[in-house]
């Protein structure tokens, strides 16, 4: 079951990508120009999504595979192009409906299942592997390994996100962002330390048959975040 501050940060996330943040969103995922500090973080999500499909088998024919947070799908598409059986979801449906339009035609074998909703709802299935990437960096801890175990209870092989990491700097910049607030800003990055939330982890029983294998940053001017690997160690 998912707190009241999960649901209550989700409702905060559907309102602002479905309508205070869809030019810009829908800009900064396409190859359009941007600002100088927008592609810096264009860059740094290019090179996340790209640790983070490494981090998946190579062949995915036959794979199911969950893209909790898909945003404008490009992971999603990757991932189809390589042979999986796609579940792409996300609580915006603006962003859901771009995705969709910008897929098109797959090559590979694989294929997508658009759906908006939310990434926890267990009427989704069992998968191989989940991918949430920039999709929990708006939760604290808590709700993060709660999300964690609702996912990997149904996961046979590995899940693999991204959490923003607790330094000085994104620290600096969520105390300014909870001191004074401003209508069109995205909901708060929550940054956090890898070591409270392992603990966190460690202590749901779902993840149990989990371990934590790797981890990597990426830090590309105003993009910071860092890549986890939770993998089942038996079944």
């Amino acid at each position: 079951m998912t707190s009241a501050s999960y649901a209550e940060r989700r409702s905060q996330l559907t309102t602002y990508f479905d309508r205070t943040a869809v030019e810009a969103w829908a800009r900064l995922t396409s190859d359009a120009p941007v600002s100088k500090i927008r592609a810096t973080v264009r860059a740094g999500r290019d090179t996340m999504r790209a640790q983070l499909l490494s981090w998946l088998p190579d062949d995915l024919i036959g794979r199911r595979i969950l893209d909790a947070g898909c945003g404008t799908g490009a992971l999603s598409l990757e991932a189809a192009r390589r042979g999986a059986e796609v579940v792409a979801i996300d609580v915006s449906a603006t962003l859901v409906g771009l995705a969709a339009e910008r897929a098109g035609p797959i090559a590979g074998g694989g294929s997508i299942d658009f759906r908006v909703g939310d990434m926890l709802d267990p009427s989704l299935g069992r998968f191989d592997h989940v991918v949430a990437m920039d999709s929990l960096i708006h939760y604290g801890a808590a709700d993060i390994a709660r999300a964690l175990a609702a996912l990997g209870a149904r996961t046979d092989g590995s899940v693999v996100f991204t959490v923003a990491p607790r330094t000085a700097l994104l620290t600096a910049m969520h105390a300014a962002g909870t001191l004074f607030p401003r209508a069109d800003r995205a909901p708060a990055i929550v940054p956090i330390t890898l070591g409270a939330l392992a603990k966190r982890i460690g202590r749901e029983p779902a993840l149990a048959e989990f371990a934590l294998t790797r981890t990597q940053r990426v830090n590309s001017g105003f993009y910071l975040s860092n890549a986890i690997e939770l993998a089942r160690c038996r079944r």
